[in-house]
């Protein structure tokens, strides 16, 4: 299935019916007096959260959708019907903006999460409602209110714990196979990835994150080389970042330059996703011979004065990459204890006020 993790919708909900006037008509009763009923109201539009999808391609060629109308009063004391609502199933970490200002209406964070995205309009009344005392048979109604209709932007972030990040060919495609149960396509060329793969990490028993996987970036990505930014908004709800880079490139390129490139378009595509915690993966050691690699590690960092952790790592032969796991574990579960509300202690219930 192709991946798409972007689409523009035109939803409508239902008008609401209009109210009737009508009166009571009955052998011997003359003045039976009013019975029209109220409209029904139109349906309602609504989106779900399907933790079963995970590209918004449905989106791409079904673009219009549309609620039904309610139905209008009718006599004899009888209300409209309200019109059929609609469901709109997303994937789970959709963001729905409105497509004119920008701005974000609803987050679909958690699975099976349910929202409203456009209310039906309410239905008219009939003119039993405008029955008094000084205005026996009246002959108002009106007429049902107008359904939301709005233009919406629907726009896919995953959710994952942990990112990967890194020029074509660094090795993230093996790095996600080796250390998940994803199984990407892997091959000797640049750009294989052409789209973003999640994988889940069992560290141990009820002990697993989520690790994506993006293509990857090269130097000018913003300006539209490659496959430009397209897919880094993926990266904005993870916790964490590998920088993986590839110590012996098959080009002889300089993997200093190709990691400041990364940083450097990192930070313009965004300044919050630049200062997430982000940890040096330095992959492919089993390419460079056993003597040299301490020298090339230290080569490296010293040049890029990086000052975060860093890792060595062969995602071929799985080298170092059960303690990427487990640092990375302990890290995400650490920020998930931080990010907790504190629990509200009753002083009238603590040891203290016992006291």
């Amino acid at each position: 299935m192709k991946f798409v993790d972007e689409a523009f919708i035109d939803i409508a909900a239902g008008d609401g019916g209009n109210g009737c006037v009508s009166f009571r008509h009955e052998k011997y009763k003359e003045f039976g007096g009013p019975n029209g009923g109220d409209g029904g109201r139109g349906g309602h539009v609504f989106a779900v959260a399907d933790p079963n999808l995970n590209t918004l391609v449905d989106y791409r060629f079904s673009r219009r959708h549309e609620a039904r109308r309610g139905e209008h009063g009718m006599g004899s004391d009888m209300f409209g019907a309200a019109g059929d609502d609609i469901v709109l199933k997303m994937p789970v970490g959709t963001v729905i903006t409105d497509a004119e200002t920008g701005e974000v209406l609803y987050e679909l964070l958690k699975p099976g999460e349910m929202i409203t995205i456009a209310k039906g309009g309410d239905g008219g009344f009939g003119n039993m409602r405008f029955k008094s005392a000084i205005n026996r048979a009246p002959r108002q109604k009106t007429m049902g209110w107008p359904g939301e209709k709005k233009e919406l932007k629907l726009e896919l972030k995953v959710l994952a714990d942990v990112g990967l990040l890194g020029m074509p060919n660094a090795g993230k495609s093996t790095l996600i196979s080796a250390i998940s149960n994803a199984r990407p396509r892997i091959a000797d060329y640049p750009f294989t990835t052409l789209h973003p793969n999640l994988g889940v990490v069992r560290v141990g028993p009820e002990q697993s994150f989520v690790v994506a996987d993006l293509p990857g970036l090269i130097e000018g990505a913003s300006e539209g080389a490659g496959l430009g930014h397209q897919f880094l908004r993926h990266l904005q709800r993870t916790r964490l970042l590998f920088h993986v880079v590839d110590l012996a490139p098959f080009d002889g390129a300089d993997p200093v330059a190709q990691a400041k490139a990364i940083v450097g378009e990192l930070k313009k595509y965004d300044p919050v996703l630049y200062e997430k915690p982000r940890w040096l993966v330095l992959n492919k050691l089993d390419m460079i011979d056993a003597e040299e690699r301490e020298a090339r590690v230290k080569d490296f960092v010293k040049r890029f004065k990086f000052k975060g952790p860093v890792f060595q790592i062969s995602a071929l032969t799985h080298e170092g990459c059960q303690e990427l796991v487990k640092a990375a574990y302990q890290h995400i579960k650490a920020q998930q204890v931080a990010e907790q509300p504190p629990v509200y202690v009753d002083p009238r219930f603590s040891g203290e006020a016992a006291e």
